[in-house]
C-alpha cells in the first residue's frame, strides 16, 4: 500500500493536488449532485483520458435509460418462459438473443466508464483500475451470468435444443437486471423535473404488477409439473389446460394471483395439492409485507398533500376557541383569523421557513437580491455606504400582513422598525377615541423608526390597507452596524432630521419635544457640518418632562449619548420636583452641574443615586438613571 493510501481523510482533503485532479474533483462533485436535480452536466471540462466515459455523461445516461426498457421485457419474459416452455423455444427466442446482445455490449462498455473513488472523491479514469474494480466485484459475474444465452450455447455444443427445466431456472438470472430499475427510480425521485407523487405512485404500481405476474407464472408452473393434471387449481376448471392456448392459462394464473394478493378469496380457484398449498402460504405471508409497504407509501403520499390543510384548520380552530373563551371583540378575532390564513397561504414565501436549512451565505445572497434596492431607496439610508446596507439587509426579516391589521400600535415599546416592500399602510393616531389617518406609506417607506431612534413609545399606529410585505430590523442590530461607521451614522442622522422637518404639522405635534428640537438653532448646525456632535450638544440643552420611565427600557443606538433624569434635591427629600428633567449626559461633572443650575436655579457640588450612593465617574451611569444633584 502506498503512503498516499495510508493518509488520514483530513490529510487527503488538504493535500496539494494537480490541476488535473482539481478538474476531476469539480467534475465529480457536479456529476454527483447536478443530475439528481435534473441539471445536465457540461462534459466540456471533464478532461478524462481517451476512451473513458464519464459516469454521468448525457449520452451514457440515455444508454442506461434504454437498457431499463429492455430490463422491463426481461422481468416479464423470464418467469413467463419458465411457466410456458413453448414461448421459450418459440417466438421469444430471437427477441431474447437481441436483448442479451445489448446487455453484453453494456458489459464491454462498463470497462470504459470512470468511477468515483470513495477515498479521494476523484473520478478514476485509469483503464486498469476501472477493469480491476469491475472484475473483482460481484457485479461482473452476475452481469455475465444474466446475459449468457444458455439454450443457444447448449445447442451449439451438443447440436440439440435442450428442453429441460434447468435452463428455465437459469433464465431467471436475468432478473438481476432489475437493479437498474431501482437505480432509475432513485434518480427520478430526486429529479425536480418530475413529480415525486407520480414517480412514487408509478413505482408502487410497477412493483405490484411484477409480483402478480411472477406469482401467476409460478402457479402455472406448479400445475404443469404436478403428477396428476386434474388435481391442480387450474385442472379442476380447464380440462387438458396444457394443450390449450398459452394466453388462456396466463389469464387464469394472473387472475388467481390477484385474488390471492388482494385477500378476496372468491373460492372459485383454490389450492388442490400440497405443493400449491405450501406456495400459497409463503405467497400470502409475503403479501402481508407487500400490502403494508403499499399502504404505508400511499398513506404517506396522501398525507403529505393534506397535512398543510390539516395544520391550517387546526390552527384556526384553536384561534376560534381562544377568542370565544376570552370573549375577544369580533374585529380582533377577524384580524387573528386573517393573519393565520395568510401565514399558511404564503408559507412558501416566508424567508425563515423556506431558507432555514440553507447556509448563511446563501440566505444573505437571497436577501440582497430581494431587498437591497428597497432598503437603498429609503430616506434613512440614502447616501450611506453600500457595505452598511448589505449588512443591514442580511439581518432583516421578511413578514406578510393581511389587510386591516396593525403592524405597530400607538404607545407600544419601540423594539423594531419596518421597511415596506410591497402593499400600503396607513399611519394614524387615536385622539379622544377617534382614529385619524395622518399619512399613507407605500413601497420603500419606513414605519416605527421615530420611536426606535428616540427610544420613546411609538407615537403612531401603523395599519395595513391591503396585503403587504415588510422587512423588519431591530434597533440593536442598527446600533451594531452603525457604531463603527461614523460617517454613515452622521448621514443617517442628517436624513432623519430632514425627514422630521418635512413631516406634516399634525404628525410633529404627536412626537414629544420634536417642535422644540427643530426650532433650536443647533439643529441647523447639526444637519450642516458638525453632525452627531452638534446633536449631542443640542440634546444636552433640551429638557423633557418624563413620568414613569421604565427602568429596563432599551438603550439608544450608540450614535446618541446616554439619557438620564436629574432632580434638584436629595433622594430622601420630598419636594415639588417629583418628575425630574430628562437630559443627555454631558462629558464632565462640571457640565452636569451647569445644566442642573440652569434647570433648578442652584449650583450643585454632589451627585447621588436613588439608593444614596455618590457618583464619582459618569461613565458608570446607565440609560435612564435618576441623579439627585444638590
Amino acid at each position: 500500500m502506498s503512503s498516499s493510501e495510508t493518509r488520514s481523510p483530513l490529510s487527503l482533503l488538504f493535500r496539494r493536488r494537480s490541476s488535473g485532479d482539481i478538474r476531476k474533483n469539480l467534475a465529480s462533485v457536479s456529476s454527483s449532485l447536478l443530475p439528481a436535480f435534473g441539471i445536465d452536466v457540461d462534459d466540456g471540462y471533464l478532461h478524462l483520458k481517451k476512451y473513458v466515459i464519464a459516469p454521468y455523461d448525457r449520452r451514457y445516461r440515455w444508454w442506461q435509460t434504454f437498457l431499463v426498457v429492455l430490463v422491463v421485457y426481461s422481468a416479464w419474459a423470464s418467469p413467463f418462459e419458465l411457466a410456458f416452455k413453448k414461448a421459450a423455444t418459440g417466438g421469444f427466442l430471437p427477441v431474447d438473443l437481441v436483448v442479451d446482445a445489448f446487455f453484453a455490449a453494456d458489459i464491454v462498455l462498463t470497462f470504459f466508464v470512470a468511477y468515483l473513488d470513495n477515498t479521494t472523491f476523484l473520478l478514476v479514469d485509469d483503464h486498469k483500475k476501472i477493469a480491476l474494480r469491475y472484475i473483482t466485484r460481484l457485479l461482473f459475474p452476475m452481469d455475465v451470468a444474466s446475459t449468457l444465452p444458455f439454450h443457444v450455447i447448449h445447442r451449439i455444443l451438443t447440436g440439440k435444443m435442450h428442453e429441460g427445466e434447468v435452463y428455465g431456472f437459469l433464465n431467471l438470472l436475468r432478473l438481476w437486471r432489475l437493479r437498474r430499475v431501482g437505480e432509475l427510480f432513485k434518480r427520478l425521485e430526486k429529479d425536480t423535473r418530475f413529480s415525486y407523487f407520480w414517480t412514487r405512485l408509478f413505482k408502487l404500481i410497477s412493483v405490484t404488477l411484477f409480483v402478480v405476474h411472477a406469482a401467476g407464472c409460478i402457479y402455472y408452473w406448479i400445475a404443469v409439473h404436478h403428477g396428476t393434471g386434474g388435481n391442480t387449481w387450474i385442472g379442476k376448471h380447464v380440462e387438458d389446460f396444457e394443450q390449450r392456448s398459452i394466453w388462456l392459462g396466463y389469464t387464469y394464473s394472473v387472475y388467481w394471483s390477484i385474488v390471492t394478493l388482494t385477500t378476496v378469496g372468491y373460492g372459485d380457484l383454490h389450492a388442490e395439492n400440497t405443493g400449491e398449498k405450501v406456495f400459497n402460504m409463503f405467497y400470502m405471508l409475503f403479501n402481508i409485507g407487500l400490502t403494508a409497504y403499499i399502504i404505508g407509501n400511499m398513506t404517506n403520499l396522501v398525507v403529505r398533500s393534506a397535512v398543510h390543510t390539516f395544520a391550517m384548520r387546526n390552527a384556526i380552530d384553536q384561534i376560534l376557541r381562544y377568542a370565544s373563551k376570552n370573549r375577544l371583540p369580533e374585529g380582533l378575532k377577524k384580524q387573528m383569523l386573517e393573519h393565520m390564513q395568510l401565514k399558511f397561504k404564503t408559507a412558501e414565501l416566508q424567508q425563515e421557513e423556506v431558507l432555514e436549512n440553507l447556509p448563511k451565505a446563501i440566505r444573505s445572497s437571497i436577501a440582497q437580491h430581494l431587498f437591497h434596492s428597497i432598503v437603498a431607496k429609503t430616506y434613512l439610508f440614502k447616501g450611506v455606504s453600500k457595505d452598511l446596507i448589505t449588512q443591514l439587509v442580511s439581518e432583516m426579516k421578511a413578514e406578510y400582513f393581511p389587510p386591516r391589521v396593525e403592524i405597530i400600535l400607538q404607545n407600544e415599546n419601540p423594539k423594531e422598525f419596518y421597511v415596506l416592500v410591497s402593499g400600503a399602510v396607513d399611519v394614524l393616531v387615536c385622539r379622544n377615541g377617534t382614529e385619524q389617518v395622518l399619512s399613507k406609506l407605500v413601497s420603500s417607506d419606513m414605519a416605527g423608526e421615530i420611536g426606535v431612534v428616540f427610544n420613546i413609545p411609538q407615537p403612531f399606529t401603523v395599519r395595513t390597507r391591503r396585503l403587504s410585505q415588510v422587512i423588519r430590523l431591530s434597533h440593536h442590530h442598527l446600533k451594531q452596524m452603525a457604531q463603527p461607521r461614523s460617517e454613515d451614522g452622521k448621514k443617517i442622522f442628517s436624513n432623519f432630521i430632514q425627514y422630521l422637518k418635512d413631516l406634516k404639522r399634525e404628525m410633529q405635534e404627536e412626537i414629544p419635544f420634536l417642535r422644540e428640537l427643530l426650532e433650536d438653532t443647533a439643529v441647523e448646525k447639526a444637519t450642516s457640518n458638525e453632525g452627531l456632535q452638534s446633536f449631542e450638544a443640542l440634546n444636552s440643552q433640551r429638557e423633557t418632562s418624563v413620568e414613569g420611565i421604565q427602568e429596563n427600557s432599551t438603550p439608544l443606538p450608540s450614535t446618541f449619548p446616554k439619557r438620564v433624569i436629574i432632580h434638584g434635591h436629595r433622594p430622601n427629600e420630598t419636594t415639588g420636583d417629583t418628575i425630574g428633567k430628562l437630559i443627555h449626559l454631558p462629558d464632565s461633572t462640571e457640565n452636569l452641574f451647569d445644566i442642573a443650575e440652569k434647570k433648578f436655579g442652584k449650583h450643585g457640588n454632589k451627585i447621588l443615586m436613588e439608593d444614596g450612593s455618590e457618583v464619582e465617574e459618569l461613565d458608570a451611569l446607565r440609560e435612564n438613571d435618576h441623579l439627585f444633584i444638590f
